[in-house]
């Protein structure tokens, strides 16, 4: 179904405005702005305490903001909060699994919360154990499931209500590294097909690999956002090394271009460089004015390791659980 209105851009999925948020005199949001577009993954970024699940809690109607205004999957939080909860799933480090029965329990309750009749409820809980391969362990209790399994029934759980937004709070705190990359499949997967997800975590790593854009969380302030390229790019630190066949060429290539460091050893020059196209471009220009040509050329930018302590200003003993 196409828009008549292709200019039009649509309706933001999540907007804020001004968030604030205090409990008793200690400031936790200190009025925060974000702007989700529909289809795209959110990550807010930031060290235990930053005030992310605290955000969470507000977009989801669990808690009430002090300041500033919301609006989530088009609804206007304060006024429309009945209509934000049909339209959102949430789902965490702190499960909504209940141990003591099934799997399959557990989507049937989900299914009779959500008003699905008898017949609707139960196609609609096998696709989705299909889908999150949870079939041989449906009948099995949810105590028996690892940490992964768990965390691929309570996101099978949220989907139930089909979701227009779906909130992560850390979905992959304390999971081993393939039940991480089976969960950012999963998120991938939800992405692809049209639904918003506002994912806060403190692995930059998963940031990276999903986020279409990343606003990093300190001390109830937003201290950047942008693409994780763009936050990248704020930090110093990138470079181009470029590898030459002989000294002479080496030397002759350090002369031309007047910056960088040279290692003689291993025949190489290090040169600053934010890794975009036309920076690259102006130091081969150098270098082909001069007639001389590199054997080979690799760009280094920072990570986002780099840029959450740049911009964070958080000394390395405190260091958030960064891979």
């Amino acid at each position: 179904m196409t828009s008549p209105h292709h200019d039009t851009p649509p309706r933001p999925a999540i907007a804020v405005s001004g968030l604030r948020k205090a409990y008793g005199d200690k400031l936790v949001l200190d009025g925060i702005d974000l702007h989700v577009p529909q289809g795209t993954v959110f990550s807010l970024l930031g060290p235990n305490g930053a005030g992310k699940t605290t955000t969470v809690q507000i977009l989801s109607t669990l808690i009430t903001a002090d300041g500033g205004r919301a609006s989530v999957a088009g609804y206007d939080l304060a006024e429309r909060p009945q209509e934000v909860r049909a339209a959102i799933g949430v789902t965490g480090q702190f499960s909504a699994v209940d141990n003591m029965i099934t799997g399959e329990e557990n989507m049937a309750l989900m299914a009779d919360l959500h008003h699905l009749g008898h017949r609707e409820g139960r196609r609609i809980t096998a696709e989705l154990l299909e889908r999150f391969d949870l079939v041989d362990a449906a009948r099995k209790p949810a105590s028996s499931y690892s940490g992964g399994m768990r965390r691929r029934l309570d996101i099978a759980m949220t989907l139930v209500g089909a979701p227009k937004v779906i909130f992560l709070d850390e979905p992959t705190t304390g999971l081993d590294p393939r039940s991480r990359h089976n969960m950012w499949e999963i998120i991938r997967d939800l992405v692809a097909g049209g639904v918003t997800v506002f994912l806060t975590t403190q692995y930059l790593e998963e940031a990276d690999q999903l986020a279409d854009r990343i606003a990093v969380l300190s001390q109830g302030k937003l201290v950047a956002e942008g693409t994780p390229d763009e936050l990248k790019r704020l930090v110093p630190g990138g470079h181009v090394r470029l590898s030459f066949g002989d000294a002479g060429s080496l030397a002759a290539a350090t002369r031309a271009l007047g910056t960088g460091i040279p290692d003689e050893e291993a025949l190489s020059l290090q040169v600053p460089s934010d890794g975009s196209i036309h920076a690259l471009r102006s130091v081969l220009d150098v270098l082909d004015g001069a007639s001389i040509e590199p054997q080979a050329l690799t760009v280094h930018t920072p990570d986002l390791d780099d840029v959450f302590f740049a911009v964070t200003g958080r000394p390395d003993n405190e260091k958030v659980q960064a891979r």
